[in-house]
């Protein structure tokens, strides 16, 4: 993966991140990032504390935004997002790009039937319950802006698992960004195997409904609405309270 990201966008800085995984991945990463002058700018950040995708992800995105990068590309490690549409991700200039599998022109290869109906299912329930218009909601293989990262508040998600892609859609939505689809085609991974578990399928089933019922307000939106009610009780010298601000 490291080589082909290299080839495909020369300049790019890369983050693994490794939740202190067993198999030996983030020390082989190590040291061929240390030993290879093409990936000079390839760090493995090895995590101890909490773990999982979401978490792993805020992670990734805070040490991004810190560093300083406008651009920041999320994908898998397993070669199941190639990294020959990384130019195709950087050349839009949405807020949002998601590499799709379902807009027209993507799709999957060397998947189970059953997984693959699975995951058509899970987008068409996130669309149903959440009313979230994509066509490919779960994926994972996305480039965000600065500013859109920045808007969707990172610190306030609750997902830990999958639907760590849908509650950041939502938000990035619910936010006013502009989100686009471009078509990608997703392979399975060749070695490993899935990580999910009962309780990462539980919250991806509630995760719409909370999203349907209790959206996300963006912090701009609260800010805004504050100084409407203080600029209406100051009108009427009334000293204003959190409380006297309905959302």
């Amino acid at each position: 993966m490291a080589t082909q990201i290299a080839g495909a966008v020369p300049d790019a800085h890369l983050f693994l991140m490794d939740d202190n995984s067993p198999d030996g991945t983030a020390d082989i990463a190590a040291e061929l990032f240390a030993t290879h002058l093409e990936f000079a700018n390839y760090r493995v950040i090895r995590r101890d504390g909490k773990r999982g995708l979401g978490q792993a992800y805020r992670d990734g995105f805070r040490r991004a935004l810190d560093a300083g990068y406008d651009r920041i590309i999320q994908m898998d490690a397993d070669l199941s997002h190639d990294p020959k549409y990384l130019p195709q991700l950087l050349a839009s200039t949405a807020d949002l790009t998601i590499g799709s599998r379902y807009c027209a022109g993507g799709g999957v290869e060397n998947w189970a039937q059953h997984r693959l109906w699975l995951s058509r299912f899970a987008v068409w329930y996130v669309r149903r319950i959440a009313r979230i218009p994509v066509a490919d909601s779960t994926a994972g293989y996305r480039c965000w802006t600065r500013r859109a990262l920045e808007r969707v508040q990172l610190d306030t998600l609750q997902s830990d698992g999958y639907s760590f892609q849908v509650e950041m859609t939502h938000r990035a939505l619910r936010a006013g960004m502009q989100i686009v689809e471009v078509p990608i085609i997703f392979t399975d991974r060749r070695f490993g195997r899935s990580k999910i578990s009962r309780k990462v399928l539980l919250e991806s089933f509630l995760m719409p409904w909370r999203l349907r019922f209790y959206p996300w307000t963006p912090a701009q939106a609260v800010v805004r609405v504050l100084n409407e009610t203080n600029l209406d009780h100051t009108r009427t010298e009334k000293p204003a309270t959190l409380h006297d601000a309905k959302l």
